[in-house]
């Protein structure tokens, strides 16, 4: 793992410009906030405190993505029906509407939004484009341009840094809610230079500020930023975990245990049918720029009715990152899963849609299943990667 080098000083967070410099942007304003339990300053009091407690605006509702306000509900569990207030228990409760925007509906309504002047959107992100908390604040942008609200982001680190890009763009066509827009899957921007580029290409009407960090650089790890890390969802723990999530995601759309039910969600892959030894010599074998495996033995627990394997016995592969600076996920998960396809054909199956919906192509499932080289495989999703980085440029705020 690369060593902090940036860290002697702290990243003031947009959440903390926004309630300063900026304030006068929710002055007298009615907010809706688009937050979770992530959406904590630099000493880890709540936005929603803060915000509710301020004398210059008024807290008037809470939307939060998918895992809930508090971070605690499995991936891909719908909230249908959250609490009326927080913490109405305590004698300092603050007692506003709590709005699910994974349930029933996944973009605030017209009702929701009634009497609110400004939607605020501040919560932790983590880099990857199947990451839904970008499609909630995608969907959040385009009901407040509807709806004439103003929109502000508290802008926050990427924590897997801003100078690199990886993997295929998202084919035009293949949008979901894991797959929002034509992006790559590492996209290298933060939220807030993110919102600036969905505002151009997909919501010019958004009337949309961004209330930018101080201190931040593009090659920052969210360890070079001196601020704590807080688990962005039940199965994003660490910062490692943060790291390996753009490839070993890919992982989800495959009878292969990603690790899940696990305390190393992501870091462990594998299934009962495989040899760990055998696939951990194999994969370092191919030398691949800073990681190495190890075979490891593992039991998910049945933490949802999707954990694949739960109670099962499964041998797989440990991944290590030992330089991070050098670490390429997606190309690791794509020579993870070009073994498979060679040494496991008979017992290794991807499951198709999902697969498909991860990647945001079906080109890169047939590749693999034709045994296309891992080469050739990034020299398809290069030209459009390319593409990419002259796009994304134009939008870039830190250096």
């Amino acid at each position: 793992m690369s060593t902090t080098t940036h860290s002697q000083t702290r990243v003031e967070l947009g959440l903390s410009v926004l309630r300063t410099e900026k304030r006068d942007w929710i002055h007298r304003k009615s907010i809706g906030l688009i937050t979770n339990h992530t959406g904590v300053d630099a000493t880890l009091q709540n936005n929603y405190r803060l915000f509710a407690e301020a004398p210059e605006c008024r807290l008037s509702a809470i939307f939060t993505p998918e895992h809930g306000l508090w971070g605690a509900v499995q991936d891909g569990i719908a909230i249908n029906k959250n609490p009326n207030g927080i913490g109405v228990n305590d004698e300092n409760s603050i007692n506003v509407p709590v709005l699910s925007l994974y349930g029933q509906s996944m973009r605030p309504t017209a009702n929701q939004l009634e009497g609110i002047d400004v939607l605020v959107y501040d919560m932790q992100d983590v880099g990857a484009r199947y990451y839904t908390y970008i499609s909630t604040m995608l969907y959040a942008m385009e009901a407040a341009a509807d709806c004439g609200i103003a929109f502000i982001v508290a802008d926050r680190p990427n924590p897997i840094a801003c100078n690199a890009v990886e993997g295929p763009v998202l084919e035009s066509g293949s949008e979901s809610f894991v797959g929002i827009h034509q992006i790559p899957i590492r996209y290298g921007l933060t939220i807030g230079e993110l919102a600036r580029l969905l505002k151009a290409e997909r919501v010019p009407s958004c009337q949309l500020k961004v209330a930018w960090m101080h201190g931040y650089k593009r090659a920052m790890g969210f360890d070079d930023t001196g601020l704590p890390w807080v688990p962005p969802s039940p199965n994003m723990p660490t910062l490692t975990t943060a790291t390996l999530y753009p490839g070993l995601c890919l992982f989800e759309g495959t009878n292969m245990s990603e690790g899940r039910g696990t305390t190393k969600p992501f870091e462990y892959i594998g299934a009962p049918w495989c040899n760990g030894e055998k696939w951990a010599g194999h994969l370092n074998d191919c030398r691949l720029p800073g990681v190495r495996f190890r075979s490891v033995v593992f039991t998910p627990a049945p933490v949802s009715e999707t954990t694949k394997y739960a109670k099962q016995t499964c041998h797989g592969v440990a991944i290590h990152i030992t330089d991070r600076e050098r670490f390429r996920p997606i190309e690791t998960a794509v020579q993870m899963l070009s073994t498979l396809t060679t040494e496991y054909s008979d017992q290794f199956a991807f499951k198709a849609s999902h697969f498909d919906r991860l990647a945001g192509n079906t080109w890169l499932r047939e590749a693999l299943s034709n045994g296309n080289s891992t080469d050739s495989i990034q020299g398809q999703w290069m030209p459009e990667l390319q593409k990419w980085q002259n796009r994304a440029t134009q939008y870039h705020v830190y250096q």
